[in-house]
C-alpha cells in the first residue's frame, strides 16, 4: 500500500480531547493525491509511484511537464512527488490516495522544509553562550577561538561557526494523529511540524 500522502500545512490550533484536556494540533490539508506515473524495476530500476496534487491552469504548465502528463494520459497538477512502494504494478495511473487511508493510523512521521533564518551567528545557530555582557568586554556574540596556533595551523572540519540557518529538510517522527476529516481532507496531528504556513509536507505512516 501507499504509506504516505502529501499536503499543505494550514497552521496550528487547539482542540478539546474526550477527557476535556486541551490538545495543540497542526492542521494539514491533504487533498486527494493522484497517481501520475508508476515506476517499476523493469522500466526505472526501482519500485515507486509518482503522486500529483494541487490544481494548476494548463497554460501555466511548461512544455516538458505538459509532455510528461500527455504521455501518462493524466491531467496536469502543480506538484509531483514520489513514494517508494513494494509492488508498484498493483497501482495504475489515476488511482487516488486520500486521508481515508490514515483513518486507523495512530502515529505518523511528518517531513517538511524548515523556516529559513538567513545568515545567523553562533549564538542563534548553535546556542553558544557568548561573552560577558558588560561594557568594555569587546567580546559579546563572537565565536571565540576556532583552532590552535602553529599546530596543526588550520581549522578542523566540522567546527560550529556562523552560516546559513534553516531551509533544511526536517522530519518529526511519531506524531499522534488526533483527528481525520475526510470531508475537508484534513489531518490533525498533535504538536508542531516543520515549515511555515502553506508549506508542502509529507505525512507518512510511522
Amino acid at each position: 500500500m501507499i504509506n504516505a500522502i502529501y499536503g499543505k500545512k494550514i497552521g496550528m490550533t487547539q482542540i478539546f480531547a474526550e477527557n476535556d484536556t486541551v490538545v495543540p494540533v497542526t492542521v494539514i490539508q491533504a487533498e486527494p493525491n493522484k497517481v501520475c506515473q508508476v515506476k517499476t524495476v523493469a522500466t526505472d530500476g526501482y519500485e515507486a509511484v509518482q503522486l500529483g496534487f494541487g490544481a494548476i491552469k494548463p497554460k501555466k504548465v511548461n512544455k516538458p511537464m505538459a509532455g510528461h502528463f500527455a504521455k501518462q494520459g493524466t491531467e496536469p497538477v502543480r506538484y509531483l512527488r514520489e513514494v517508494r512502494v513494494e509492488n508498484a504494478a498493483e497501482y495504475k495511473v489515476g488511482d487516488l490516495q486520500t486521508v481515508a487511508a490514515f483513518a486507523d493510523v495512530k502515529k505518523v512521521d511528518v517531513q517538511g522544509t524548515s523556516k529559513g533564518k538567513g545568515f545567523a551567528g553562533v549564538m542563534k545557530r548553535h546556542g553558544f553562550g557568548g561573552g560577558p555582557g558588560y561594557h568594555g568586554s569587546h567580546f559579546h556574540r563572537a565565536p571565540g577561538s576556532i583552532g590552535q596556533c602553529a599546530t596543526p595551523s588550520r581549522v578542523f572540519k566540522g567546527v560550529r561557526m556562523p552560516g546559513h540557518m534553516g531551509c533544511d529538510t526536517v522530519t518529526v517522527r511519531n506524531l499522534e494523529v488526533v483527528r481525520i476529516d475526510e470531508e475537508q481532507n484534513l489531518i490533525l496531528v498533535k504538536g508542531a511540524i516543520p515549515g511555515g504556513k502553506n508549506g508542502i509536507v509529507r505525512v507518512r505512516m510511522a
